[in-house]
């Protein structure tokens, strides 16, 4: 079926008789789209929804075949060199699957991994331990994937205490800037980038991924807030004529009525 697909891509982006939207495209203009799908694939998860979830895989699989089609046309690589790509490396990183090295502990496998990726880091030519972070991943997800890289030198606080002591100092630090006789906003926003990068510590040692929990909260917020307008439209007035006392007391009433 695979070759079906790539058949079909290669058909898309025929100049003769292929498809205009397609033939235009580069890799540029198709990574929002990579990303578009890959946040669908995770939202599909999140909602439990896997019979669409094939649906979505798919989509994303599409977005892998046209990145090979460009490559291919550019001579560059096809899609069966992706795939060599990505079976060489998972045999190399996994040799106590693949091989006969041994490990003792999750601990050890971990290490093995970091150290793998090290030496693929030094092959490529890049010194720091962080030259692979990519820099267009959502905020968020880089503050993580940063906090990851250096805990695996033992740079990170001893456990999750310490993690959270940070973020009341980070608190304590917006609350100095807020209270100064002349408010500096751009320190202020300064402190709030601190705080949020204390809280995805705070998070990563909690073995949560920060990006899935701020989607979580987004829902959250949104489906709560999707009924106070309901409730507001009930009581025979719209959000705009409502004060936000009775805003917020529908909004606890809302919470009330889901915790029970």
């Amino acid at each position: 079926m695979i070759d079906q697909l790539i058949q079909i891509m290669t058909k898309l982006r025929d100049p003769d008789g292929g498809c205009p939207w397609d033939i235009k495209q580069t890799y540029q203009s198709i990574v929002p789209h990579t990303l578009e799908e890959a946040y669908e694939v995770a939202y599909t998860i999140e909602q439990g929804d896997y019979d669409a979830l094939k649906d979505e895989l798919g989509d994303l699989l599409f977005q892998v075949i046209f990145y090979s089609q460009l490559a291919k046309e550019e001579g560059r690589f096809e899609f069966d060199d992706v795939v060599g790509a990505i079976c060489d490396k998972l045999i190399r990183r996994h040799p106590h699957v693949f091989g006969q090295k041994q490990f003792g502990s999750e601990a050890q496998i971990k290490g093995n991994w970091e150290a793998e990726k090290a030496k693929e880091r030094e092959q490529k030519g890049e010194i720091s331990l962080l030259d692979d972070v990519p820099h267009n991943l959502q905020a968020l997800s880089r503050a993580n994937k940063l906090q990851k890289r250096c805990a695996t030198v033992g740079f990170e606080w001893p456990d999750v205490k310490g993690a959270l002591a940070k973020v009341k100092e980070e608190i304590d630090e917006v609350e100095q800037e807020l209270d100064a006789k002349t408010v500096d906003n751009d320190a202020v926003g300064e402190e709030l980038g601190d705080l949020f990068f204390a809280l995805v510590n705070v998070s990563r040692y909690l073995k949560h991924d920060p990006e899935t929990l701020l989607r979580q909260a987004n829902q959250k917020f949104e489906s709560r807030f999707r009924e106070v307008e309901q409730r507001t439209l009930a009581q025979g007035r719209t959000l705009a004529e409502s004060t936000l006392e009775q805003m917020d007391g529908l909004w606890e009433a809302v919470k009330k009525d889901r915790r029970g």
